[in-house]
């Protein structure tokens, strides 16, 4: 049983969801959180699998509870929402941990089969479209970021890596599937997913989302 906490302002749209999730055997609302401060305090309480998070909410907003959240060091695992006036706003959310994340008006399976992916440890969004709104807002970071100036050798996420190992990862930055490398670097899909595996690993990434986010941060990958 996946255990889920709504976090979102609006009560319709919690109840929304919540009838959504319920009508499901394998799924079950722990509770509802109406702010940021109110989904880390339940979290904290509940430690659902995965907490369903809205971007925009009243004093704390979804991004910094995600941060919270995700630093505590809870097993919980957080599905960003968003809508398509708010896609800047997704790269701030994958970068504070969360494991992915959807428009907010998607299709009911596609709701459904994120929050059992995350659940599962999978990212919710797939590589190529990963890649795209890195490369649409990556434009948009502060001038000031950290991710300004850096040189992929001195990052220490990056010292323990092979040469494939870096290989790989610069690909999965560049939004390949593994099916993709496989074919295009010649390996078997087994030894594609070892690597990837291992890169993970030895990057302290939570999931493919945060290793596609790293190898933009190490400039490894250059917006397009």
């Amino acid at each position: 049983m996946t255990t889920v906490l709504i976090a979102d302002d609006q009560p319709l749209q919690r109840f929304g969801f919540r009838m959504l999730l319920e009508s499901q055997d394998d799924l079950t609302v722990l509770g509802e959180a109406s702010n940021g401060g109110e989904a880390i305090r339940m979290t904290a309480e509940l430690h659902p699998d995965v907490v369903l998070m809205d971007i925009r909410m009243p004093g704390m907003d979804g991004i910094e509870a995600t941060r919270r959240i995700v630093a505590s060091g809870d097993r919980t695992r957080v599905l960003i929402l968003t809508t398509f006036d708010l896609d800047e706003y997704a790269h701030a959310g994958l970068r504070a941990g969360a494991s992915g994340f959807l428009i907010k008006d998607a299709q009911p399976e596609d709701l459904l089969s994120g929050i059992r992916s995350v659940a599962t440890g999978d990212a919710v969004v797939a590589p190529s479209l990963t890649r795209r709104l890195l490369d649409a807002y990556a434009h948009h970071l502060p001038a000031g970021s950290d991710t300004a100036d850096v040189i992929p050798e001195a990052d220490p996420r990056l010292s323990t890596l092979t040469e494939r190992e870096r290989e790989i990862l610069t690909v999965i930055g560049k939004g390949w599937t593994n099916s993709e490398i496989a074919a295009r670097l010649h390996l078997a899909e087994s030894t594609v997913k070892t690597h990837v595996g291992r890169v993970l690993a030895k990057t302290g990434s939570r999931d493919r989302i945060q290793a596609v986010i790293l190898a933009y941060d190490t400039k490894l990958v250059e917006p397009s």
